[in-house]
């Protein structure tokens, strides 16, 4: 799997909200490169496993309309001495 990689703005962005949690929930001050360094670490050990459980997701709502179309199809299927 590719390396999880966050435009400057994406970066800049999630960096800020972790120092919002840390100063908002644990009431501490993080700078930019701490902040950085925490969201390198997790994209690296765990970001895996959310991309992983996002593919797992659309997989799931891709089958659910593959579904309907077949389903679909088979409701148009004009009958005939063959089965399918």
């Amino acid at each position: 799997m590719a390396l999880i990689e966050f435009s400057k703005e994406e970066k800049a962005s999630v960096v800020l909200q972790i120092q919002r949690y840390f100063r908002d929930e644990l009431e501490q001050d993080i700078g930019q490169f701490d902040a950085e360094f925490l969201l390198d670490f997790f994209s690296e050990k765990v970001g895996a496993y959310y991309y992983n459980r996002g593919l797992s997701d659309a997989q799931a709502v891709l089958n659910g309309k593959l579904d309907d179309i077949a389903e679909a199809i088979s409701e148009i299927e004009k009958p005939t001495e063959f089965l399918r």
